[in-house]
């Protein structure tokens, strides 16, 4: 079975969908190289992001394995389409709970490892953050200070990580808000993290970036048992 141009655009499930059948197939099998992610995006008639998205989450779930200077090698022929889909249903508090252990341990090892470039550029999120209004704009935004906490920890595991989460959580902070029952954390909690991050303060941080997500976190609980549903 080949590769096909995806019908009605670049969407990352269509394309891990056919990736994922070259492996259950055996048109790829165990230990061979894939194509290249220009390659594979050529000839699926989509954009290099979403090929991109797309290998990531299956290297997340363990079929591929992203070789660096080498690239991409099939891993495993299980197909982890069920667990996916599983992760796309989850609820908002899902997402938020996940975050606060990412979070933490991001801040904890970002307050040891960053570097002076780090620094810098997590002032220029965090700039980017406090600025957006808009609700696509801030979801994003947001999203992006959060990963660039993560990177600056120098865990290559953690960065994956968070990585295959971030549009989801992008989503998950894009609809906090629009939604004026569920507090979000202004710019003072994120310049907490940042200072203790910047003074290299492991506990500090990790405090800090608790205090960030606890306080939606505890209204998303209770607003699911008043209602009895998941956010």
């Amino acid at each position: 079975m080949g590769l096909s141009p995806v019908a009605g655009g670049s969407t990352v499930d269509a394309v891990l969908d056919q990736l994922q059948a070259q492996v259950s197939d055996g048109s790829w099998p165990v230990g061979e190289r894939i194509p290249a992610e220009h390659e594979l995006a050529a000839r699926l008639g989509v954009s290099r992001p979403a090929v991109r998205e797309a290998i990531r989450a299956l290297t997340h779930v363990g079929v591929l394995e992203v070789r660096r200077g080498d690239g991409t090698y099939v891993r495993s022929s299980a197909d982890p389409r069920p667990l996916l889909r599983r992760v796309a249903r989850a609820s908002i508090r899902d997402f938020f709970e996940v975050q606060l252990a990412y979070d933490v341990q991001a801040a904890r090892l970002a307050a040891r490892r960053r570097t002076d470039a780090d620094l810098a550029r997590l002032e220029e999120l965090l700039r980017a953050r406090d600025e957006a209004t808009e609700a696509d704009a801030f979801g994003a935004a947001d999203a992006a200070f959060h990963l660039g906490v993560a990177e600056a920890s120098r865990n290559p595991v953690l960065i994956e990580a968070m990585r295959f989460f971030i549009d989801r959580l992008r989503e998950s902070l894009r609809d906090i808000r629009l939604d004026r029952e569920v507090p979000e954390a202004g710019p003072a909690a994120h310049r907490a993290v940042l200072d203790a991050i910047a003074a290299g303060d492991p506990g500090g941080a990790a405090w800090a970036a608790a205090a960030v997500v606890e306080p939606t976190l505890a209204v998303l609980e209770t607003l699911a048992a008043r209602d009895g549903v998941e956010r």
